[in-house]
């Protein structure tokens, strides 16, 4: 993407909502980070809650498309797709780990703008994991399990390394921004599939002969 203006203010926007909090943050301090003439916002985004919209529908675009991308490989298996769909959703918030912060603090936040995320992107994304369980439980390549529940621990094993930066580098010393924690982390996400999800194979055969 070029940078310009606009993208400038939203990048200082994003790290300062991140180290001071949106209540935290005045247009003056966005401008000032950006190098840029308060009026620049007002044109752009009207104001400060507009500017933090804008930050959430640029996230949630793109992690939906992450998300149909890997939907598209249902046919090859419900494990291999939930697989392709993890990965894709994984190395999206990985590769924009600050926004991805950001926005996952501030969904825990009760507003009418999460609100409406809720009614959009957020069902969304609960149609496309569900129709993936539903495929695994017929093709009996997944336990019998709670998918709203199985949502839930998913979503935290992607969301916790975003919320926890500080904790996983002071307490842990996992350092959360290099590349190959990305990498094991995911394939420790992979581990929780095959292991907490997918049925072993003596089940599979059992399952088949009665």
């Amino acid at each position: 993407m070029r940078k310009n203006s606009k993208d400038t203010i939203v990048s200082a926007a994003i790290s300062l909502f991140n180290a001071n909090g949106f209540n935290g943050t005045s247009i003056r301090d966005i401008a000032g980070k950006a190098k840029v003439n308060p009026a620049n916002i007002s044109y752009y985004f009207e104001n400060k809650q507009g500017l933090l919209e804008h930050c959430f529908t640029f996230f949630f675009e793109r992690y939906i498309e992450e998300i149909e991308k890997g939907f598209t490989s249902l046919d090859q298996g419900a494990a291999q797709c939930l697989k392709q769909i993890v990965g894709n959703i994984w190395y999206y918030q990985f590769e924009n780990i600050h926004l991805t912060r950001l926005i996952l603090r501030e969904i825990s936040i009760d507003s009418q703008v999460v609100r409406e995320l809720m009614s959009t992107y957020l069902m969304k994304e609960r149609f496309y994991f569900s129709k993936v369980f539903e495929r695994g439980l017929k093709t009996k390549e997944f336990r019998p399990l709670t998918s709203d529940y199985i949502i839930l621990q998913l979503k935290g094993l992607l969301s916790m390394p975003f919320l926890n930066t500080q904790y996983m580098t002071e307490v842990l010393h996992v350092p959360p921004h290099e590349p190959y924690f990305a990498e094991k982390y995911k394939k420790e996400i992979f581990k929780w599939v095959d292991g907490v999800l997918c049925r072993h194979e003596y089940e599979r055969v059992y399952l088949a002969v009665n």
